[in-house]
């Protein structure tokens, strides 16, 4: 299939008629249903790149998996490893050192070999930075493989990692998209623009990107597996849920992911399939530790006393989700604290804490998306806390962003800009998200994700020691010791703990969600 394709056949509909006119050849009419063979998905956002390393957004990783694979992957319906690129691999009795052994006769889609080599050069461009193409990030979750001390080639079908000490997520981080495998040739190629011509071993391989309108992958004809379901999918960006939920509706999509829970109701007849799947997701909001109200425990402490999450949960989430009750999600069910119970809604504890720190009717900034990854309906719920916060004297001030530009207002830190915000992770192992978000060696300015700079030294002690113990029981007591402490130093509100759901049209099948919230489709097939 050439690139265009797509729009030569007349992907969309009536419901959008101006992206039509914009998207169509001039004087070809949009029709009324998608054609046969090629799959368009309605995306909350555009892509920020499609370089897995450079990356950290879900909405971007759905597309990737099906661009590019790993060493290893998940298997499907499960959070377990599985070999993907590697056939095999084992590792030494002390846990420092694994060798993989490679799937022979994998080519990238540019045809240059897949081997050692090339994993080689995928981990130096991340770790070294001295390797000559370093300089194609920033790498913002090189944190997954920081235990690398060296990676060596064997031969050309073996290659080593050695760990500057045990480290238990290392499978697991492999199999997340920061460990898809791209091609070598294409970087050096392309430089820092390979986020804008992706080349990798997958089921699909890269056709065009065209900015707020579509990425468009087609099938790999060489590739190693089974072939691709389908000829081509069209990932749309489509920032309004409304919108999202009329294209839907009127058959100029053939499936969308993060549904308003509001509008499941319309998909119930026979002309959709609405799909769900429970994963380790937590959404939250980020409490700036650093400077003004929100420094004070006391007052973070009554910030989650005064929101109300289980009305968010039943109200605007329609019952989606259920109450979360600290930073671990519990589909992580052997490192779960279960102990903890959630903050209770007690608005009358929350003035208390306010009257306590003199931080009553302090007026309060909070950033709120219009939509993301796995942001579930974020205005409506960053409504609804908005008017809980206001019940207990607060004065609160929303400013609302399109995700990528929420990103880059956040990511770098609240510092001088905001008091609270948004914010949802999809998450692989126990490790990933305190370990990116909550350690004081995460602040932004030292490369991690902890925006609201909160800081206890006990903490980092136990997300240390975790990540380094080879035996999961004592893994799981330091986990869930870590996450008691966070609960009661409330760096964050924690909010809810979300089931994640799509919705395909009737002509779609062999699709199903998996928990790691990625989007495999290579054996999705549409009539």
């Amino acid at each position: 299939m050439k690139p265009g394709f797509w729009k030569r056949r007349g992907v969309l509909t009536a419901a959008s008629v101006a992206l039509a006119m914009a998207v169509l050849p001039m004087g070809q009419a949009a029709q009324a249903q998608t054609p046969p063979g090629v799959l368009i998905v309605g995306q909350i956002a555009e892509p920020k790149a499609l370089d897995p390393a450079a990356v950290t957004a879900v909405n971007d990783f759905r597309i990737l998996v099906n661009l590019y694979e790993g060493l290893v992957r998940y298997e499907p319906g499960t959070l377990e490893v599985a070999p993907a690129l590697a056939t095999g691999w084992e590792i030494s009795e002390d846990g420092t050192e694994y060798t993989f052994t490679l799937r022979e006769g994998v080519m990238f889609h540019d045809g240059t070999p897949f081997n050692a080599e090339a994993v080689k050069f995928n981990f130096d461009r991340m770790l070294d930075e001295s390797h000559p193409f370093h300089d194609t990030g920033p790498f913002p979750l090189a944190f997954f493989f920081s235990a690398v001390e060296a990676t060596e080639v064997v031969d050309d079908l073996t290659v080593k990692f050695t760990l500057n000490a045990p480290y238990a997520p290392f499978l697991s981080n492999l199999a997340y998209p920061t460990g898809l495998m791209v091609s070598p040739a294409a970087v050096e190629a392309n430089g820092a623009d390979f986020g804008r011509n992706p080349v990798g071993t997958g089921p699909f391989k890269f056709a065009e990107w065209r900015s707020n309108e579509a990425v468009v992958i087609e099938r790999n004809p060489e590739y190693w597996g089974d072939p691709a379901g389908t000829e081509a999918v069209v990932f749309r960006p489509i920032t309004d849920a409304n919108t999202r939920v009329a294209e839907m509706l009127a058959g100029g999509i053939d499936m969308m992911v993060e549904v308003p829970p509001t509008a499941l109701s319309q998909f119930q007849g026979d002309d959709f399939r609405v799909v769900e799947q429970a994963g380790p997701h937590v959404w939250f909001l980020i409490l700036n530790a650093k400077e003004g109200p929100t420094a004070d425990k006391r007052v973070r402490q009554a910030l989650n006393y005064a929101i109300n999450k289980e009305a968010i949960v039943n109200d605007v989430l329609e019952g989606t989700a259920e109450v979360a009750a600290g930073p671990t999600p519990p589909a992580f069910a052997w490192a779960y604290n279960a102990d903890l119970d959630p903050y209770p809604y007690d608005p009358e504890k929350a003035r208390a804490l306010l009257a306590e720190a003199g931080a009553e009717g302090a007026e309060l900034t909070f950033y709120v998306t219009e939509g993301g990854s796995g942001m579930l309906d974020p205005i409506a719920m960053g409504t609804a806390i908005q008017a809980d916060l206001a019940a207990v004297g607060l004065d609160v001030k929303i400013e609302t962003y399109e995700w990528n530009t929420f990103l880059g207002e956040v990511n770098p830190g609240l510092e001088g800009k905001a008091d609270m915000a948004e914010m949802a992770w999809m998450t692989n192992d126990p490790d990933t998200l305190p370990y990116l978000a909550l350690r004081t060696d995460a602040w932004p300015d030292k490369g991690g994700f902890n925006s609201g700079y909160y800081s206890n030294p006990e903490v980092d002690e136990l997300l240390e020691a975790a990540r380094t113990e080879t035996d999961q029981a004592e893994r799981a007591r330091l986990y869930k010791e870590m996450q008691a402490i966070v609960q009661e130093d409330a760096p964050w509100v924690f909010v809810a703990n979300w089931k994640q759901n799509a919705v395909t049209s009737d002509r779609v099948e062999d699709f199903s969600l998996e928990p790691s919230f990625l989007l495999q489709l290579e054996s999705v097939t549409k009539n």
